[in-house]
């Protein structure tokens, strides 16, 4: 169903929620297209502020210069061309702006992607990758889950990032550049940028003319040109500083990154060393996450023959009771079933966590 709304040029738009996906639209017209199945939808209109909710997939198509809220949405969204405030709560998918002015966002779900920002970027929490490229304004990112790539911002930048990090900079004298990241750092600039770098990092790697490289340092102040723009990157891996446009090569497995029209290809080595270090440390945990359900399964059936009382977990139940207690009905714990659980990890339909749980349980038999 379309349904048609008169709300002026400068529309509030006000979403309380939205069950599935959203597309939004900013265009030339002066009215509001609302596009979704009717029974799926609530409207209501009070002068130029118009409230909506909807239980599925909904379109719009709204004024350029509307300002929009939403409080939550349980798919993917995508909105462009819309130039007033925007403002999201809950982004249940994932997230992706074209051509917006200011936003505000706290909570991003799953990846997250912008390009071209006439203002301001802020995010509170985003729990997957995020990709962000020409932005005016300032960006403010309080926490990203995975990794950042960030080109042409030309204002302020603060970011706390749990993986990777690249960036292509032009710095502007005045402005703040505040990086933390979990794992690696590559920053990309002119050759004549004017910067002043405080870099800590496990390793630093400069490649640029006219200063020295040091292997050993993990702490470095340098400054290039006339210093007038503050960066400031912290690493709990490496850093790597280059004027080469090229530099790009190093980070080719960097996930969805690939649309900002950078050569990714190379960067990946450590980033793979790392997944496969962590594969090997998970599946080592499962592995003693097993050997303890053996052996505290068997210790468990131990106590049963024992007589001392009586534990239920899901399914399985051991009898610890004194004889002539009366129990409920139960079955011995059998190799099938005990076999079953390490089945169950071996082909992760349960996790180390969830194992550690079955052994706690099993444990409080004791």
């Amino acid at each position: 169903m379309s349904k048609t709304i008169s709300a002026g040029r400068t529309p509030k738009i006000i979403i309380e929620s939205i069950g599935g996906d959203l597309s939004l639209v900013g265009w030339e017209g002066d009215d509001i297209l609302l596009k979704a199945d009717d029974d799926e939808m609530k409207v209501s209109q009070d002068g130029d502020q118009v409230n909506l909710s909807c239980s599925d997939d909904l379109s719009l198509r709204v004024p350029k210069a509307a300002s929009v809220f939403i409080s939550s949405i349980g798919g993917d969204a995508s909105i462009r061309g819309v130039m007033g405030e925007l403002e999201l709560k809950e982004i249940g998918g994932d997230l992706s702006l074209r051509d917006v002015n200011s936003v505000a966002i706290d909570t991003v779900q799953a990846d997250f992607s912008l390009r071209g920002a006439k203002g301001h970027l802020s995010i509170k929490s985003a729990n997957s990758d995020v990709s962000i490229r020409d932005v005016e304004g300032n960006v403010s990112l309080a926490s990203v889950a995975d990794d950042l790539a960030l080109r042409d911002v030309r204002g302020n930048v603060s970011a706390n990032v749990a993986e990777d990090v690249v960036m292509y900079l032009n710095p502007q004298a005045g402005n703040t550049y505040s990086v933390t990241a979990g794992d690696d750092i590559l920053l990309v600039m002119p050759p004549k940028a004017n910067a002043t770098l405080t870099l800590n990092a496990d390793e630093i790697d400069i490649e640029w003319k006219g200063i020295e490289d040091d292997e050993e340092a993990t702490s470095r102040v340098i400054t290039l040109g006339d210093g007038s723009a503050a960066v400031t990157l912290n690493a709990g891996g490496d850093i790597r500083v280059s004027n080469q446009s090229n530099a790009g090569e190093s980070a080719e497995e960097f996930g969805n990154f690939a649309g900002m029209g950078m050569d990714w290809s190379g960067f990946g080595d450590r980033i793979s060393r790392r997944m496969e270090q962590a594969n090997q440390r998970a599946q080592r945990k499962v592995e003693e996450a097993a050997r303890r359900i053996e052996h505290k399964t068997r210790e468990a059936e131990r106590r049963a023959s024992r007589g001392k009382g009586f534990l239920e977990v899901g399914r399985w139940n051991w009898d610890f009771a004194p004889k002539g207690v009366p129990m409920p009905p139960k079955s011995p714990v059998s190799d099938e079933e005990r076999l079953t659980i390490l089945k169950m990890l071996q082909e992760k339909k349960i996790t180390a966590e969830e194992a550690e749980q079955l052994l706690a349980a099993l444990e409080g038999g004791s």
